[in-house]
């Protein structure tokens, strides 16, 4: 039996290499039992969201015609996308709206009405059918806006605290630091009395950190960057670092400092393997896709890795999970608040010019989907 029916963005990839993307008329069916139909009103654009929407493609080819969007992969991407190949496939991680209809169950009854937020994909859609154990129920004067991005960037930044504590740091490093998300950072570590270094890249981005509390604030295109970062980690031990930016040099940077700044903290002794201290960085973004460099200038007790939020949950268990779920929804407004530079339609995110703007990952700049602004 069918439900509501509305409009959902599609991503496909044609084996022809072509990157496609349309609106959809989509049955979202009617609540089973313990279910709820959520009205999306607010979704946003992260990183990751991106990675799926436009995949390897040149957006330089893009264009608009008869409703639909296309741009060409380059053929030496194809290979990698082999597993979505001709798969039209819904976009959109995280997202909020209010629960117009629900399913028979007594938990589901209880949201009808309620503005949620949920994390679970195809978020960029007019509407969203989700478990009422799923959604996250928003604070009475929150809007939809206030709660689109109250899981992957809260919990992300959350999660990189916890991995401090359960790996045995005492204190944090994080690039590309001004993002929405390194705001959040900041704030928690404050409030969590965590020493943070921040790593930038512009004069402007560190006001915009300094102006909200952060202590450590660096511009990694100073000349004396490198002597900045290594007084910073002797000031606050700190031996672990999350990377936003992945390729380039940045890691390994990182890592040389850590060992410097160990080393004087340990008095100075020489050892030809380095310092006993252990150093990881985790990358965990791709805004420089080019390789990571290392000049393995920091001695033999280090790690880098990747770090992803859905792994680091699934790590952690539910009821972690839900105790940092259940602190978002307390601090939404304050340490959690997310600032968007535009609110779009779901037929402006197919726009060339609009993709464009919101695929240039300018640090402060975040784009935030209406599915059902102008319909």
């Amino acid at each position: 039996m069918g439900g509501q029916t509305g409009l959902q963005l599609r991503s496909i990839i044609k084996g022809s290499g072509e990157l496609e993307l349309s609106l959809q008329e989509t049955d979202f069916g009617a609540p089973g039992p313990d279910e709820v139909l959520i009205r999306v009103e607010a979704s946003p654009l992260n990183p990751s969201d991106l990675g799926l929407l436009l995949g390897p493609a040149d957006l330089s080819t893009l264009k608009s015609a008869g409703g639909v969007t296309s741009a060409k992969v380059p053929p030496q991407f194809m290979r990698a996308m082999a597993a979505r190949v001709d798969q039209s496939m819904p976009v959109g991680n995280e997202g909020a709206g209010t629960v117009v209809a629900a399913g028979s169950d007594p938990a589901a009854q209880a949201l009808l009405g309620k503005r949620v937020a949920v994390l679970g994909g195809a978020m960029y859609a007019q509407y969203r059918m989700a478990k009422a154990g799923d959604v996250l129920v928003l604070p009475a004067d929150a809007t939809a806006a206030d709660g689109a991005s109250c899981f992957v960037n809260p919990l992300t930044a959350l999660g990189m605290v916890e991995t401090m504590r359960a790996e045995g740091h005492t204190a944090l490093v994080h690039t590309a630091a001004a993002s929405n998300l390194g705001q959040m950072l900041v704030k928690i570590c404050l409030k969590d009395g965590v020493d943070l270094v921040n790593i930038v890249r512009s004069a402007s981005q560190a006001k915009t950190l300094k102006d909200i509390g952060a202590k450590h604030v660096l511009d990694s295109t100073s000349p004396t960057f490198m002597d900045e970062l290594v007084a910073a980690l002797e000031a606050t031990g700190a031996t672990l670092a999350f990377d936003a930016i992945g390729g380039g040099k940045l890691a390994g940077q990182i890592l040389t400092a850590m060992e410097i700044a160990a080393t004087r903290r340990a008095g100075g002794a020489y050892s030809r393997y380095g310092s006993t201290t252990y150093k990881q960085v985790y990358i965990y973004g791709g805004l420089d896709t080019g390789p990571t460099e290392l000049n393995r200038a920091f001695g033999m007790s280090w790690g880098l890795g990747g770090w992803l939020l859905t792994y680091f949950l699934m790590k952690a268990g539910p009821e972690k999970g839900q105790a940092l779920r259940q602190r978002v929804a307390d601090e939404l407004k304050t340490t959690f608040a997310s600032h968007y530079t535009a609110e779009i339609s779901l037929a402006e995110a197919l726009n060339p010019e609009t993709i464009a703007a919101y695929n240039a990952k300018h640090t402060g700049t975040k784009y935030l989907i209406n599915p059902n602004k102008g319909l």
